[in-house]
């Protein structure tokens, strides 16, 4: 008998589980941090040397990716605002392209505990934690902000010890005569070792003191040079202030006054006018002006300054007003310079084009009273306070947007089609070498690579720019909203604001200015 085939028992089923696999874990992106406070050689090359360290330590963990390694060179610490480094960095983390952020020690990533505490937290709240090598401190598993703080209070005094050791070896290289200037005055060079005489410059130099002697003015020395083409040591046009510089710096005398500056507890650049002490070395360098000549001009400054009313190391004197400098004629692209104004018996400081003094033809802007800018600008603070949520609020989340998706998205683009190029290359080489491919092709094909090759580069270039600046930005519009939150409505102009949040002023006419932020808005506002 034969049974059905469903009930045939020779035929037998077994169950066969599934095997589990383990999911694969995504890696960690991690992103390193270094720094070196100096521009010198050595301390590059260090630089050098933890970009590679960090290179090989990230890559090395097969549980981790390597993000990207953020570096600041020739830079302070205590200055968070000058790091473009670490604030890329933390732009990066709020796109979410890190999840872990390594970094030496303490005291590279922070210089005070309030920067220290803000950022952790700031991270925290992104979920993006930081370690720390030399401290073996991991921000994740941390229970509380009591052991960072004391650790970053810790990097701040050493921060304060290293300052303090750094300004003793300064004073000790002054009171040898060997300090080394940094930026040698305009028409002398530094070959590394002592200053040497520029005979094109120098020769300018000559000039301005003999002009200066003979009665011309700072103004007609200006205009000379200008009109010849001759640009200072920064390839800048002359303005008032480098001409007075040179007139009274005792090194083109070929004397040496060393610490006529200083750094206070605050970080902040000062003259010094006593505080600390100055340091005077005869013959230090080749002079270019003879000292009769060189007290003549201190003796035509100072009776200059008499006529004036003003004082050695006033304002006046300096030129340190808010506006110098940064009031921008809209019609001639000129700067605007400060002048007392006297109509029936009253005086008004005024602001008056360069262009429109020299030559009323050649530029119709007209003056603009100093009372009116400072009113002007306190009038657009006070916008900025009371309206943040509706102007700044919704601008940086754009730049935030626009830095994460657009432009990132689009250097990824070009780096993949700069790798594929690349590949196409080498298919070519290999071809040319097996000798299946002809020279004319090969040159054709290799030439039109090329070409696109550098047209995908510069986009590249332009777009790596644009996104430094576009995180510079971000980092300066944020530090606005911040002000803006904690500061009241405000009754009067405040110089600091201007030179802490304006870059300068633009004159449209006497009845509308604008003001260039750092953070990259021109704001209007009428007069």
């Amino acid at each position: 008998m034969i049974l059905p085939k469903e009930m045939n028992p020779l035929k037998k089923m077994t169950t066969i589980p599934p095997v589990e696999t383990p999911a694969k874990r995504k890696k960690l992106r991690v992103a390193a941090y270094c720094r070196v406070s100096t521009a010198s050689d050595a301390q590059l090359e260090s630089l050098d040397t933890q970009r590679s360290y960090y290179k090989n330590y990230i890559n090395a963990r097969s549980d981790w990716e390597l993000a990207d390694i953020y570096f600041d060179e020739g830079i302070t610490g205590t200055k968070m605002n000058q790091r473009a480094g670490l604030l890329k960095l933390l732009a990066d983390c709020e796109s979410r392209q890190i999840d872990l952020v390594v970094t030496k020690s303490l005291s590279r990533l922070f210089r005070n505990t309030t920067d220290c505490l803000e950022i952790v937290r700031h991270l925290q709240e992104l979920n993006i934690p930081i370690y720390f090598e030399k401290e073996n401190l991991n921000t994740q598993t941390m229970e509380s902000e009591l052991l960072l703080s004391i650790m970053s209070s810790l990097a701040q005094d050493e921060s304060a010890s290293t300052s303090k050791n750094i300004k003793w070896s300064i004073r000790q290289r002054f009171k040898k005569g060997n300090y080394k200037l940094s930026y040698p005055p305009y028409g002398y060079d530094w070959d590394g070792k002592e200053l040497r005489v520029n005979p094109e410059q120098a020769a300018v130099v000559k000039e301005i003191f003999a002009d200066y002697l003979v009665g011309k003015s700072v103004r007609s020395i200006i205009r000379k040079l200008n009109n010849r083409g001759i640009l200072t040591k920064r390839k800048n046009k002359w303005q008032h202030a480098a001409i007075t510089n040179i007139l009274i710096n005792e090194k083109y005398t070929g004397d040496a006054i060393f610490q006529k500056t200083y750094m206070d507890d605050s970080y902040k650049k000062k003259v010094n006018t006593g505080e600390r002490d100055q340091y005077f070395y005869a013959a230090h360098h080749d002079a270019i002006i003879s000292h009769e000549s060189f007290a003549q001009a201190q003796k035509l400054l100072a009776q200059h300054r008499q006529e004036k009313g003003n004082k050695k190391g006033d304002p006046k004197h300096n030129n340190h007003y808010a506006f110098s400098g940064k009031i921008i004629c809209s019609e001639c692209g000129d700067t605007f310079r400060r002048r007392i104004h006297a109509s029936t018996g009253n005086r008004y400081v005024a602001w008056c084009c360069n262009t429109h003094i020299q030559d009323k033809n050649a530029c119709s802007m007209l003056y603009i009273r100093n009372d009116q800018l400072e009113a002007a600008f306190a009038a657009m603070i006070n916008k900025l306070i009371y309206a943040r949520k509706i102007i700044l609020t919704p601008l940086i989340e754009k730049m935030k947007i626009y830095s994460a998706d657009d432009t990132i998205h689009r250097i990824r683009e070009l780096e993949t089609e700069l790798m594929k190029i690349t590949e196409q290359k080498h298919t070519l080489q290999r071809l040319m070498a097996d000798k299946y491919l002809d020279q004319v092709i090969f040159t054709q094909q290799s030439n039109e690579l090329q070409t696109q090759a550098n047209t995908y580069n510069k986009e590249l270039t332009a777009l790596q720019k644009s996104g430094g600046k576009s995180t510079e930005q971000l980092a300066e519009l944020k530090r606005l909203l911040y002000f803006t939150l904690h500061t009241p409505i405000q009754h009067s102009f405040k110089e600091s604001f201007f030179e802490e949040y304006a870059v300068k002023v633009i004159i449209y006419n006497r009845q509308e200015v604008g003001f260039q932020l750092k953070c990259g808005l021109t704001l209007r506002e009428r007069i």
